[in-house]
């Protein structure tokens, strides 16, 4: 009895043709990629420093923590060189408070060259004017519960939330700062701008002319 061997089937080659698709096929991904990049960096018109903005229309309506409607260039209008704006996560935490209560302690000096400042988040008119009286801030805060003044100046946290940072605009429209930073830091890009000292640096200077007028005065009863 003859016995049958079952043939192998021999394997099928790799079609040239397939080859040559998986070879293009990145290439063209990639360039798709690189276009939806760029379209999409243009579309966000991101914020150039020492550039002007359009304020008509930039960001939005917005509200007051005492429930008027406002825009960033209402704002503008209304300020005598130019506009603050901080952001924050969320009303009464404590990394808010102390970025609030930083601002509020050198509100003076940060003003003194005519800036408007405001804070911003997404809370509601009631929670920002609740903050606002417990910490007796002395500037308006605004309430952006869609977050488009917020995102217009590039502190949206994706895919939500707040970053916080500080924009700064010129009465002119010019884009003077837009960072993102912890509490202090904030404070500190306003006024390394404004070229004013912080609270603490002013007390430290006033301690030491105080203590410098105390040793002339000895020096002087002594001869």
């Amino acid at each position: 009895m003859v016995e049958l061997r079952k043939r192998k089937a021999p394997e099928p080659a790799p079609a040239p043709s397939a080859k040559k698709t998986n070879s293009v096929k990145p290439t063209a991904s990639k360039s798709k990629a690189e276009v939806e990049t760029k379209n999409t960096s243009s579309a966000n018109g991101a914020l150039t420093i020492g550039e002007p903005i359009n304020l008509e229309g930039f960001g939005g309506e917005v509200e007051t923590h005492d429930g008027e409607k406002t825009t960033l260039q209402k704002l503008v209008d209304d300020s005598e060189g130019g506009v603050v704006l901080f952001t924050y996560p969320k009303a009464s935490t404590p990394g808010c408070t102390t970025q609030a209560c930083m601002f509020r302690d050198e509100f003076t000096p940060l003003t003194s060259t005519g800036y408007s400042i405001y804070g911003i988040s997404t809370d509601s008119p009631k929670s920002n004017a609740t903050f606002k009286r417990r910490q007796n801030l002395p500037y308006s805060l605004l309430c952006d519960p869609s977050a488009t003044l917020i995102a217009a100046i590039g502190m949206k946290k994706a895919p939500k939330g707040t970053t916080r940072g500080v924009f700064v605009v010129g009465k002119d429209g010019t884009v003077l700062a837009a960072e993102a930073g912890g509490p202090a830091a904030t404070v500190t890009v306003v006024r390394k701008l404004i070229g004013a000292t912080s609270v603490s640096e002013d007390v430290g200077n006033i301690a030491e002319g105080e203590k410098v007028e105390k040793e002339i005065e000895e020096d002087t009863v002594d001869t």
